[in-house]
């Protein structure tokens, strides 16, 4: 496929847009309202809109490799401010994907180049759950990771100076993590929602606790299964 495909796709669509919901264009531009925020990962399979069926101008979308928030980051922190004070939006979703390079680098310690330095961040959640880890399958560590680094990256989107004024002056909104997999095409909530700073510990904990639980019971289910399987493979 060329760049020229790209536009003739364009031309298509837009053309099919017009025929199929007349006025679809002129409402678009009178419009930029959305009621929720997207951060997630570059990764191209990660489309914010499709998954969650959702039409343009009905989502606010930040992405970068892993779906990282820093407080060093002002794209990132930019983003947000504009989303939570100018659009006013209730909802905002972190969402990371199983599959997920940027983590399983940071999983594997890759040295990939100037990258190194943004999953850098990733590996210093690697090493703070450490025997979190450790304790499942190497099978289940970079689909846990992907989980961690999803609440932890809530954690960050909440006690950063955006939020904090924000629910300081009243304003309803609230942070979640949730997980999409590539394979299923589903979206899970990782049980981490945070609507301000009260019982935020509490909640932190829980999730990550949920996180060991989901992940040791499916390992064992999976190593049931093989096990069942391998006792039909033996000759009667």
């Amino acid at each position: 496929m060329t760049l020229q495909d790209l536009f003739t796709h364009n031309r298509a669509w837009a053309a099919e847009m017009e025929a199929t919901r007349p006025g679809f264009f002129t409402s678009l531009v009178q419009q930029q309202t959305p009621k929720y925020m997207w951060i997630g990962c570059s990764d191209s399979r990660v489309p914010a809109n499709q998954i969650t069926g959702l039409e343009p101008g009905e989502i606010f979308v930040h992405r970068n490799v892993a779906n990282i928030v820093v407080h060093s980051d002002l794209n990132a922190l930019s983003a947000i401010q504009f989303a939570v004070e100018r659009l006013k939006v209730q909802d905002i979703m972190v969402v990371g994907h199983y599959g997920c390079s940027g983590v399983q680098a940071a999983l594997e310690g890759a040295r990939i180049g100037l990258a190194d330095n943004w999953i850098r961040h990733i590996q210093d959640v690697r090493h703070r759950h450490s025997s979190l880890l450790e304790s499942l399958p190497e099978a289940a560590r970079a689909n846990a990771l992907c989980d961690i680094n999803v609440i932890e990256q809530v954690v960050n989107v909440s006690v950063s100076t955006v939020m904090v004024d924000a629910w300081a002056r009243g304003q309803s909104v609230r942070v979640h993590g949730w997980a999409f997999g590539v394979h299923d095409g589903l979206l899970q909530d990782l049980q981490m929602s945070v609507s301000g700073p009260v019982g935020f510990d509490k909640r932190y904990r829980s999730a990550i606790d949920s996180v060991q639980a989901k992940w040791t019971a499916q390992s064992q289910s999976q190593s049931e299964f093989q096990s069942q399987s391998q006792l039909q493979a033996l000759p009667a």
